[in-house]
């Protein structure tokens, strides 16, 4: 098996196929161990290669992740976007190979400062500190893209004890060195002074994670609040055509009308397909229906503003009615779904990028959380919750966490249960029940562990009831979010780039 770590076509595929099993770690799968052997895979794939070659080999292992785990990217633009199967394919195998490039430039960083096979303690810390940059820069760069980051393998693995102490940050950091200590084991025997230090670092974050995977980090600030979520099941060709609209409306009614009491009625991102200031009325009159059951009402709608030149902008936005107050417009948007970059050269060219409700504004940075039942709740409209420092940012002023979603672009495919993992790492990370409110599911109530105590099925219209608890106090993570990591793999950073002249010996 040497050649897994030489140049070389059979390198590159293996490297490829290490990158796609990935999606065998996330959901729906969810077969964590695979996260750690893909680890491993590209770890070794690196060891003997030039900066070039290192680049080729990163760029095949993300391209075999993206192209495994995205697949649902064909279907939100064949079926849903109008392009046909051929453009539909090419224009998501353009998305995977430049998306690609998130590893392939890590892999040369690696083979051109960083490796120090010398050193294998060194070089085994270096290459976590690296793989958690390369998931942070690909969570940031150009409004990001974080999605199929290993922590989230962990969500129901022995690891999952490190989210509310580093969030999923740490787990993948953890994964990361565990995979390179693992490589590094016989260089260590080697250097025996070194070998305890380097057992220590492979088992202590796992025991550490095992003792704390029931602690409670946060405590109840109230009683338990009954919900009722409405999963509406619209029909995507629907959601936006004019002659659908009362007709969705009637249906969001009713079945809110035909609900059991709750103190919360939640509907999805967007469950009122038109403008705010249209559905006034239609608003007044849930409000008053929510104040005499002594609900708070909070459903998705879009919204317009009128800007300081006259020009009016356009939010996908959040508001409360009823016993609650507040609106939030949505901060992160879908590239192509909610605004459409270089829309001047893009816009016309095929109806996949001149989508329905695809010229979003981004909302500010400084928005007050909703407030529902005198509990602050903090908002998350569909892609924001994938956004771990975004997320705790909101999370950290909250008691409640809710997202609300429209998934019926993913179809049939595993994108919304990648979706709802996501949502679940983010309570889990906080501390904090989560409400999640979608159109056509996965809807559910999770609990502080990152468990989901009540869910309805996908592809069907239905009502979801169950109880969440507020929850205050905060987290490690919430409190320092990633400072203490970054901080730490700063060092590491600098510790590779010396190793090789202080530390010939480790």
């Amino acid at each position: 098996m040497r050649w897994i770590s030489r140049p070389g076509w059979p390198g590159n595929l293996l490297a490829m196929a290490a990158g796609a099993i990935t999606t065998l770690a996330l959901a729906p799968f969810d077969i964590w161990p695979v996260a750690l052997v893909s680890l491993v895979v590209f770890y070794l794939g690196l060891r003997e290669l030039n900066p070039r070659q290192a680049l080729g080999r990163g760029w095949c292992y993300g391209f075999g992740l993206f192209g495994a785990g995205t697949s649902w990217i064909y279907v939100s633009i064949h079926t849903y976007g109008g392009a046909s199967a051929l453009l539909a394919g090419l224009l998501m195998l353009a998305f995977i190979a430049a998306i690609a490039l998130f590893f392939a430039l890590p892999a040369w960083i690696w083979a051109r400062w960083i490796r120090r096979n010398e050193a294998p303690l060194a070089d085994a810390l270096a290459f976590a500190a690296l793989w958690l940059a390369q998931e942070a820069f690909r969570g940031w760069f150009l409004t990001g893209f974080p999605w199929l980051y290993s922590g989230y393998s962990q969500l129901d693995g022995p690891l999952s004890g490190l989210a509310p102490m580093g969030g999923m940050w740490l787990i993948s950091f953890t994964l990361a060195l565990t995979a390179a200590l693992l490589c590094n084991l016989p260089r260590l025997r080697a250097r025996k002074a070194f070998l305890g230090a380097g057992v220590l670092l492979l088992l202590a974050p796992w025991v550490l994670s095992l003792a704390l995977k029931n602690h409670e980090w946060t405590s109840p600030s109230g009683p338990p609040l009954s919900v009722a979520a409405i999963q509406g099941n619209v029909e995507q060709s629907m959601k936006w055509d004019p002659a659908q609209l009362n007709a969705q409306l009637a249906l969001y009614r009713d079945m809110t009308f035909s609900s059991r009491r709750a103190d919360l009625i939640i509907w999805p991102e967007t469950a009122i397909p038109v403008l705010k200031e249209s559905a006034e009325g239609f608003l007044t009159m849930l409000g008053k229906f929510a104040a005499d059951r002594d609900s708070a009402l909070i459903t998705g709608v879009p919204l317009r503003q009128q800007g300081g030149r006259g020009e009016y902008r356009y939010y996908n936005a959040i508001t409360v009615v009823g016993e609650g107050d507040g609106t939030y417009l949505k901060q992160k948007l879908v590239p192509f779904g909610e605004y459409v970059p270089l829309q001047d050269l893009l816009r016309g060219l095929i109806t996949f990028f001149n989508l329905p409700m695809s010229d979003f504004a981004r909302g500010p940075s400084d928005q007050a959380l909703l407030q529902a039942k005198g509990y602050q709740v903090a908002p998350y409209i569909c892609y924001e919750v994938v956004y771990p420092e975004f997320a705790a940012g909101l999370a950290a002023q909250s008691e409640l966490l809710l997202t609300v979603s429209n998934d019926t672009w993913f179809g049939t495919s595993i994108g919304p249960l990648q979706h709802l993992q996501m949502a679940q790492m983010r309570a889990l990370e906080a501390g904090r029940w989560m409400i999640r409110a979608t159109n056509n599911g996965v809807s559910g109530l999770i609990n502080p562990f990152g468990k989901i105590t009540a869910t309805i099925p996908q592809f069907q219209q239905g009502i979801l009831y169950g109880d969440v608890v507020p929850m205050h106090e905060l987290t490690p993570y919430l409190r320092w979010r990633s400072w203490p990591l970054t901080i730490f793999c700063v060092f590491l950073f600098g510790w590779a780039l010396l190793a090789g002249r202080i530390a010939k010996t480790v």
